[in-house]
């Protein structure tokens, strides 16, 4: 008799746990959709410590060696089990699926960002064979039409512009230079986003007020993206809440970091707009 009340209150117990343990998660994983994970695979837990955050846009630098996808910022710095589909698309999909044991959640959409640091179309034609094998999951283009899934692959760093827009069926879209929107207005259905680096169009750092002028430039940027329906990001942006406020006030969409919790916190506690993405339902 003892022991099945043992039984029955570890039982109990063990419930508790698991109850706790996913309200906890839940309350993490409120979406950021202007949350941007940048070189992602440097934390303890890539993919998992943005998810955990509520992170919706993330980034994995690629390298193709061996007919390998390797995760790495720089050469030589490899390891066979970091590859793309390792750390990134087999979570994702078993996430996708219900079947990862590390995420209590429903996945919200996300944005992969893949950084080709390797040719560009040989890096390509092996990501395209990849993302075929994950395609229930992935926003797609087919012949003029976009089906939005509940992961979006978005290329950047060596961009193989000519491969892709000759595609009539892909799982990838391309990351525009923000600096070439005003000329280079392909549709959305090749570009998903637009990018460049902070200090290409400005040098404030955050100490004293923004400059008009370089405010009024950004925003023009950004104004010219989104009327293309393409998300703006600055790349290598200074990490402080003054440069972060002043980026949402000129309505950059996505905001790179590495300080995870740091950004999520900052974003958690600002304006509505700012907190929540809109998550799509399937």
């Amino acid at each position: 008799m003892q022991a099945a009340f043992c039984h029955k209150h570890l039982k109990f117990l063990f419930f508790v746990i698991l109850t706790f343990r996913a309200i906890t998660c839940q309350a993490q994983n409120n979406p950021l959709s202007k949350g941007f994970a940048h070189n992602d695979y440097w934390h303890n837990r890539p993919l998992y410590d943005a998810l955990d955050n509520g992170f919706q846009n993330i980034e994995a630098d690629i390298y193709l060696r061996d007919d390998e996808l390797l995760v790495a910022h720089m050469l030589p710095a490899f390891q066979k089990k970091r590859t793309l589909e390792q750390l990134y698309l087999k979570p994702l999909f078993n996430c996708y699926e219900g079947k990862n044991r590390e995420v209590v959640y429903p996945l919200s959409p996300v944005t992969l960002m893949i950084d080709i640091k390797s040719d560009a179309e040989k890096t390509y034609a092996k990501l395209s064979e990849v993302l075929k094998r994950y395609a229930p999951m992935l926003s797609s283009y087919n012949d003029g039409e976009i089906i939005e899934g509940k992961v979006t692959i978005v290329i950047t760093g060596n961009k193989p512009y000519k491969m892709l827009q000759a595609q009539k069926q892909r799982y990838a879209f391309i990351d525009e230079d923000l600096m070439q929107v005003h000329t280079d207005t392909l549709s959305n259905t090749v570009y998903k986003t637009a990018s460049c680096k902070y200090s290409r169009l400005i040098s404030w750092t955050g100490k004293g007020p923004m400059p008009e002028d370089q405010r009024q430039l950004l925003r023009d940027y950004v104004a010219a993206a989104h009327h293309y329906k393409k998300r703006v990001r600055l790349w290598a942006s200074p990490e402080n809440k003054e440069v972060w406020k002043a980026l949402l006030e000129c309505e950059v969409d996505l905001i790179n970091t590495d300080k995870l919790a740091e950004l999520r916190e900052f974003l958690m506690t600002g304006p509505e707009p700012v907190r929540y993405a809109k998550v799509n339902t399937r």
